[in-house]
């Protein structure tokens, strides 16, 4: 099951980046196929390699194995005010999404 969530959670954080597999491969030092064979729940990555996925897209790897549905935003370089703002703008859509 894990590998469906997967295989599918990654191609949704490549496409949402306008990636190919062949470019997600170059930034990963991995080959299209490699890429390719994750996509499609034919093999499934090393501890090492799902913890760059992670880094790579700024999500968790519970996020990327479908153990946690929720995105996270790495806010490590912003302002207190900055996150504040972020905050803000995301109370508001939850608030458009309740009307």
């Amino acid at each position: 099951m894990a590998y469906c969530k997967f295989s599918d959670n990654l191609k949704y954080l490549r496409k949402q980046r306008g990636l190919t597999q062949k470019e997600l491969g170059l930034k990963l030092n991995l080959s299209k196929a490699v890429i390719s064979k994750y996509e499609n729940g034919l093999g499934f990555p090393t501890l090492d390699l799902l913890m760059q996925f992670s880094e790579y897209f700024n999500v968790t790897t519970d996020y990327l194995l479908g153990v946690d549905h929720n995105k996270s935003i790495d806010v490590t370089d912003l302002t207190d005010e900055q996150i504040n703002s972020l905050q803000n703008v995301v109370a508001e859509y939850r608030k458009l999404k309740e009307n």
